[in-house]
């Protein structure tokens, strides 16, 4: 049964309650994918290619520089697509922890376990880069040296970030707080 969903461009947002006697919150932040960067990719190692074969034949230069750029594409298409995550989760059960949880498109799937009692409190961060700025969001957990990132690959937009983080602040007994800035 899914409850609330919001999209953009680069992502969906899924608030699914499959459980709802059991009291489980599940959020899901989908990668939507863009054929054309994949085509662009493949068409660039293919052009590289074929480039080379055409030397190796027309031209006749050395075999190597075939096998030089079918290495080269190889690595570029490693590079391209070094992302290959479908979607992240996070499942939130009060009585006992959050679990995130990264699927990759080979069908692996990554999940790590917070306690609930070790959590502290959730945050919003704003990141900044020397390219970009973007959200985060963040738990502070008790008897850890750095924050556990709830989304540790994609980069949702806020209003998809407020969503889990109001849950998150539930499920924690958090009450939720406004930015009060020193003066």
């Amino acid at each position: 049964m899914v409850e609330f969903s919001i999209s953009n461009a680069r992502y969906t947002y899924v608030h699914d309650q499959k459980y709802p006697s059991e009291n489980a919150d599940m959020h899901h932040i989908i990668l939507r994918r863009s054929g054309s960067k994949y085509i662009f990719v493949y068409a660039s190692a293919l052009l590289v290619l074929a480039c080379a074969i055409y030397l190796y034949f027309l031209e006749e230069k050395s075999i190597s520089l075939v096998y030089y750029s079918l290495l080269f594409d190889i690595f570029l298409v490693k590079l391209l697509l070094r992302k290959p995550v479908n979607k992240e989760s996070v499942v939130i059960m009060p009585a006992f922890g959050v679990q995130l949880e990264t699927h990759y498109m080979s069908g692996k799937v990554v999940r790590c376990f917070v306690p609930i009692d070790k959590i502290l409190k959730p945050v919003l961060l704003e990141c900044v880069t020397p390219v970009t700025c973007y959200w985060t969001l963040s738990l502070i957990v008790r008897e850890e040296s750095e924050m556990v990132l709830v989304f540790k690959n994609l980069r949702p937009p806020i209003k998809m970030l407020v969503h889990v983080w109001k849950a998150l602040c539930a499920a924690t007994d958090n009450k939720e707080e406004t930015c009060t800035h020193a003066k």
